[in-house]
């Protein structure tokens, strides 16, 4: 009897061994089919050529903050921009009559702002980077070196107006104005064209230094070299619209999708009006935003 039972016991241990030993190899062949699938995602060459392509990575979900405001006045557009982590921001062709509007906006999205940012000397208003300095201590103004217009900083080609652990960089984009210049986002999203490249249009080229050449040249050399899903965002617009693309523009601007030449004689045939503040908005802007005292 004692030898019946023992041998009942020894094979019933052989089974469960058995049983476990069928266990352990499913799992270890769940978890090396997991690993194989994982080395594949890793390699995938889709991925690696993102990675390679990328020279500015933006983590997902911290986009530069962003605001567009609009002065029904001028038609101008100003941009609020910040970094989402250290809250730094500047403010890009602020309008002296919207201060305390752009001011109220600064504080309720809770940021430092540090800077008042100017695309050019503008005619059709006065900047409001004078008064946000009175306001706003230790704030600096923004303006192209090629402008000769008063301002803290002074920039060119190439530079960076940096906020936080974000910047916009500088591209001269002349034509409309001497001092025009365009900026771009660190991660080429958008662009802040000033009035160089309007939505289906260009700033004029009759005064202030004006040339249709030189903003032509500028919009193909520094602009339509963008890629072509770069969010254009102008300095102005009189249709209620709010931005377009460089591909878009690139296609279907009536003045700068055509050659030099036709572009030329569109430009000298606007007939446009003289500009109503010219006379008291490029002196105040040529001193940072300050009226003629006298």
């Amino acid at each position: 009897m004692r030898i019946i039972v023992f041998a009942w016991i020894i094979v019933n241990l052989s089974s469960l061994a058995q049983a476990l030993m069928s266990q352990i190899l499913t799992v270890l062949s769940s978890r090396t089919a997991a690993t194989s699938f994982s080395r594949k995602i890793s390699t995938t060459p889709t991925l690696r050529k993102i990675m390679s392509k990328a020279s500015y990575v933006v983590p997902v979900g911290n986009q530069m903050g962003f605001k567009q405001l609009f002065d029904d006045d001028s038609s101008t557009y100003t941009y609020l921009l910040w970094d989402t982590s250290t809250k730094d921001a500047i403010l890009v062709d602020p309008v002296d009559i919207q201060v305390d509007r752009d001011l109220n906006v600064v504080k309720e999205e809770g940021l430092n702002l540090v800077y008042g940012v100017n695309t050019h000397a503008h005619a059709d208003h006065i900047t409001g980077t004078g008064l946000l300095k009175q306001k706003v201590p230790g704030l600096k103004s923004v303006i192209s070196t090629a402008s000769k217009a008063q301002a803290d900083i002074k920039i060119g080609m190439g530079d960076r107006v940096e906020f936080g652990s974000r910047y916009i960089e500088a591209r001269s984009t002349p034509g409309h104005t001497n001092g025009c210049i365009s900026y771009v986002s660190d991660d080429k999203l958008f662009v802040l064209t000033g009035d160089t490249m309007l939505i289906k249009g260009c700033g004029r080229t009759d005064f202030q230094e004006g040339s249709s050449e030189t903003l032509y040249n500028a919009v193909q050399t520094q602009l339509f070299t963008l890629p072509d899903e770069c969010v254009v965002y102008p300095a102005h617009d009189y249709k209620g619209r709010t931005s377009s693309t460089i591909g878009d523009e690139k296609v279907n601007n009536p003045r700068l999708s055509k050659p030099l030449d036709e572009f030329m004689d569109i430009m000298k045939n606007l007939n446009l009006s003289y500009p109503k503040k010219i006379d008291v908005a490029v002196p105040a802007n040529m001193r940072c935003g300050v009226p003629d005292v006298e």
